[in-house]
């Protein structure tokens, strides 16, 4: 299974280097089985993050000839005080340190990006998977509508309002995509898609090199609705 993180400007560091790490190491672990690159839309080339200027470099591009799974990070910004508007609309300028969050998601809609997101929606053998913001990289690009998905726990309404199904969890599994909440949600869905594409023992054998225990039950729409508690 070769594994393509999508890198843009903007996106945060964490989103993409700890399920980058885990997968890596789960490929370490499976004796190849697991192989993972950074990419962007566009080719080889710097990229520079929302957290301080931290650049990292793609060597590829994303190819979905090559891909099996795809996982999208967030954005790095600015979150803003309750009420704040910020001073352009999501998806217009040039890339700045320390803009509004929604602000660098929308502007991967003026990207070749969402043509290609589109592309692995609608391919059946290959499986999206995002953290954080990622998901809302994908809804507003008009690629979740009627699909569970989560993500940040401040952009869960921003979500819902794009016609996906907004789901209050760490993980998501709604078959081809998968969805993390919350920044560090990376290393759980790093290690549940090892789990679930290789085997709980390669995932497990991870989670102990990484000393990290997934937190969280995976939601998945199985089984009886449950009544109000």
């Amino acid at each position: 299974m070769h594994i393509q993180v999508v890198l843009f400007d903007g996106f945060d560091p964490l989103d993409a280097i700890a399920p980058y790490e885990v997968l890596y190491a789960g490929g370490s672990a499976s004796d190849g089985a697991v192989s993972v690159e950074l990419v962007t839309a566009e080719g080889p080339r710097e990229v520079v993050s929302g957290t301080g200027g931290l650049v990292l470099r793609a060597h590829g591009a994303l190819d979905l000839e090559r891909a099996d799974m795809l996982v999208v990070p967030g954005a790095s910004g600015r979150v803003g005080e309750p009420g704040e508007v910020p001073e352009e609309e999501a998806g217009a300028g040039e890339w700045k340190q320390d803009e509004f969050i929604p602000v660098l998601l929308g502007r991967t809609l003026v990207t070749g990006l969402p043509a290609l997101l589109k592309q692995a929606m609608d391919a059946p053998d290959i499986t999206v998977a995002t953290v954080c913001g990622g998901s809302l990289v994908l809804a507003l690009a008009g690629l979740l509508e009627g699909r569970h998905a989560t993500t940040h726990h401040m952009g869960l309404d921003m979500l819902d309002a794009t016609g996906a199904h907004a789901v209050r969890a760490r993980i998501v599994d709604d078959g081809d995509l998968v969805t993390g909440a919350g920044v560090t949600s990376g290393l759980d869905l790093g290690l549940y898609l090892l789990e679930r594409e290789v085997g709980p023992r390669v995932a497990h054998a991870v989670e102990e090199l990484f000393a990290h225990e997934r937190r969280g039950t995976v939601w998945r729409a199985q089984g009886p609705t449950p009544s109000a508690l």
